[in-house]
């Protein structure tokens, strides 16, 4: 359908083995992405862009973030204050490291994306601290239509 967006919807989950994953993305996104690791700060390309448009997941396409809910956190990571719809991510504990966090992964394909803390800004007072590499931007097109 023409305009439709992609939510990545728990309904249409995607999977793969570590071997598909392994072939199919970057040896340094399939680290993020699929090991959990983290990219240094201040190194992404969307830590700093304010391009307005659409984050898609880096492994599977689906849609996570509106540049909208963007904002410039200084922490060094693109940083959202919620996802695109309910159900675009999904939320896990995650102590490791010696801390206790809450590990943000696509409900498509389960891809680590980041982390998420509470202490963004208001209206949710969420920060979402995602890794850029686990991010396509999808820009906006002229006349709103991305």
């Amino acid at each position: 359908m023409a305009g439709a967006r992609d939510t990545g919807a728990v309904t249409d989950r995607i999977a793969g083995d570590e071997a598909q994953w392994r072939a199919a993305l970057s040896p340094a996104r399939f680290a993020v992405m699929r090991q959990a690791a983290t990219e240094p700060p201040f190194t992404g390309k969307y830590t700093d862009c304010d391009t307005p448009g659409h984050y898609r997941c880096g492994a599977c396409g689906a849609d996570l973030f509106d540049s909208s809910t963007k904002f410039h956190s200084g922490t060094g990571w693109p940083s959202f204050t919620a996802p695109v719809a309910d159900g675009a991510v999904t939320l896990e504990s995650d102590r490791s490291h010696g801390m206790v966090r809450t590990e943000v992964k696509c409900s498509r394909c389960g891809s680590h994306l980041g982390h998420v803390f509470d202490d963004g800004p208001t209206p949710t007072g969420q920060r979402y601290c995602m890794n850029s590499i686990a991010l396509d931007l999808d820009p906006e097109t002229p006349g709103g239509l991305s």
